[in-house]
């Protein structure tokens, strides 16, 4: 089973931002957290190299736990938990 798949598997959100440059990924992601509950996994999918920099520094500054992430091709993976 490949990354994505395990990844969808275990998050209850998913916010897909193929294609979308900073600032639209995290300004989406701010909306999909806010009707997350604590606890709660959210998958991001992303294109935009510049979110290996804003996603850590997202869950950093939200408190939120960037549980794993992976690069597959051109893709960025992203699985945070809500805090």
């Amino acid at each position: 089973m490949d990354q994505l798949n395990q990844f969808k598997q275990r998050a209850q959100h998913e916010l897909d931002a193929s294609g979308l440059f900073c600032p639209e990924p995290v300004m989406m992601l701010h909306n999909v957290m806010r009707k997350a509950v604590a606890g709660e996994r959210v998958l991001v999918i992303a294109t935009d190299p510049s979110t290996e920099r804003d996603i850590p520094k997202f869950c950093q500054f939200l408190g939120h736990e960037l549980e794993e992430k992976a690069i597959v091709g051109d893709s960025y993976f992203y699985l945070l938990v809500k805090a």
